[in-house]
């Protein structure tokens, strides 16, 4: 080993002057060493010496150990040779030695370490970053409406959903164009309709149908074989009118006085505009034939003409005005006026088709003598209810003998009468 150089303070020794080392303590030792140094000894780790097994230091503070302290500290910077065979974690730890450790407190703090503060931005990167959000923000609503359109979807709400670039949709052809007729007055239709110069009512090749009304089946086939010349007669006058022509049914009346949409008196015949249907009554009428058989007939064919005169009203649309006009009516003398005006147009109908047609009906001799009477015998003074809805006797008679005798349709207008002859 190297002697020391001059000058060089050796271990265990003070500093020059006398003094100790600032910072040191003096060591203090059990027992007496010698004054010499003695032999060096080799500080290799394979030395046997130092392979002992190492002995655990004192665990309460103020026990003694057997060791009698520290080797003798180093001069203060003085170079350390490093220990070989040995490998120290983080480097060669620093220069001096350390008191032994105490363990009577706790290794760690229980408070938690302080927080570092937050970190301040100025305004100016504040306000820079703002902007670059408000940017970005703007940047991806543009880019979403592209995105939309390029799905041909542009403003939904106000355009419709087609991209200009695709094909046009194919034009629908022009739709059907509806032209509403004027609206005319219930009065105009009912005092100036067009049936009144149609002219003379047809006379068609007809006959009284021979079957013998004396049972309920035999008296719906008798009224039935009477429709079609009444068919035949009207028809022509309809379309030379302008107005559609339709075929009506002929329904038995049963003991039921209510039809799917109308609603009559009971064995009493009537017409329903609702199903375009003529109701017959077959009890009265087989009585009545029991009893005088030809003028139950002459009876039926009148009644037939009579409802076929409602037909006739109801295809024109005068029926459906007049019961509007007496539906606004609010006294009940005024609706029954025009109720009474409406059936004696109907009975006018049917005599001027028994006039275009007596000669085929067989209406002559004892037959014609048996219409006029029935005729002049019909009206609401018969009406057991005592109620003035189809006119006196008197103006059945004034209604129906004019027609009957010309067969002109103009003599029906008893919507411009006087309210005497409607009563």
């Amino acid at each position: 080993m190297p002697e020391p150089e001059e000058g060089t303070p050796k271990p265990g020794h003070f500093l020059s002057g006398g003094e100790p080392a600032p910072g040191s303590r003096p060591l203090t030792l059990k027992t007496a060493q010698p004054a010499g140094l003695g032999r060096a000894r080799s500080t290799a780790y394979d030395d046997s010496s130092m392979r002992r097994k190492a002995r655990p230091l004192p665990t309460e503070p103020g026990t003694t150990s057997e060791y009698s302290g520290p080797p003798t500290a180093p001069l203060t910077r003085a170079p350390l040779p490093p220990l070989t065979g040995t490998r120290r974690v983080g480097g060669s730890r620093p220069s001096g030695w350390h008191s032994n450790p105490s363990r009577s407190g706790a290794q760690f703090t229980s408070e938690p370490a302080p927080a570092a503060p937050p970190r301040q931005y100025s305004r100016p990167v504040i306000a820079g970053l703002s902007i670059l959000v408000v940017v970005m923000l703007t940047a991806a609503t543009i880019g979403g409406f592209k995105l939309v359109n390029s799905y041909g979807v542009q403003r939904p709400l106000s355009q419709p959903s087609v991209k200009k670039s695709e094909a046009p949709l194919p034009v629908p052809p022009n739709p059907t164009v509806t032209v509403t007729a004027p609206v005319v007055p219930d009065v105009i239709r009912l005092r100036f309709n067009e049936i009144y110069s149609a002219g003379k009512v047809a006379t068609v090749a007809c006959k009284e149908p021979a079957i013998k009304p004396n049972s309920q089946s035999a008296i719906l086939r008798y009224y039935r074989a009477l429709l079609p010349c009444l068919n035949n007669a009207w028809a022509p006058v309809l379309k030379k009118s302008g107005y559609p022509f339709r075929a009506p049914k002929v329904v038995l009346q049963t003991n039921q006085t209510t039809s799917a949409t109308c609603t009559g008196q009971e064995n009493v015949a009537f017409y329903c505009p609702g199903d375009e249907s003529i109701y017959v009554s077959w009890k009265k009428d087989l009585k009545y034939y029991k009893d005088e058989p030809l003028a139950a007939r002459v009876w039926m064919i009148d009644t037939m003409a009579h409802e076929y005169g409602h037909h006739v009203q109801n295809l024109t649309e005068m029926l459906t005005a007049a019961w509007s006009r007496e539906g606004w009516e609010k006294a009940p003398a005024e609706k029954l006026e025009w109720r009474r005006r409406t059936e004696l147009q109907a009975s006018c109908f049917g005599a001027a088709f028994l006039g275009a047609n007596k000669q085929a009906l067989g209406l002559t001799g004892r037959k014609l003598e048996l219409w006029e009477w029935e005729t002049q015998h019909s009206g609401d003074e018969y009406n057991p209810k005592k109620i003035r809805d189809h006119g006196s006797r008197k103006n059945h008679w004034l209604w129906s003998e004019p027609a009957f005798k010309s067969t002109d349709l103009k003599l029906c207008n008893t919507f411009t009468a006087a309210p005497a002859k409607v009563s």
